[in-house]
């Protein structure tokens, strides 16, 4: 299967919305976020670093809840990227 490249501006989203979730996690380490969303630490890595700009809807959702973050303010800070 060959993958459409990510334009830019969703470039710049996986970054935001990387930068957004490493910024609510804290002091809490990456191991503890990611287990507590059910999700491997290699893809929370990617997904703070933006190396996955377009994580799936589920993965977002169980980040959000093991951050405590609100899924609006999530996209508001996606918006502001593009």
């Amino acid at each position: 299967m060959v993958r459409t490249p990510l334009t830019e501006a969703e470039r710049r989203r996986g970054r935001a919305l990387g930068l957004a979730l490493q910024r609510a996690r804290g002091r809490r380490s990456a191991a503890e976020v990611a287990l507590a969303a059910g999700i491997s630490l290699d893809t929370l890595r990617k997904i703070e670093r933006g190396a996955i700009a377009t994580p799936a809807f589920f993965t977002v959702v169980a980040l959000a809840r093991a951050l405590r973050l609100d899924l609006d303010t999530l996209a508001q800070v996606e918006d502001a990227a593009a």
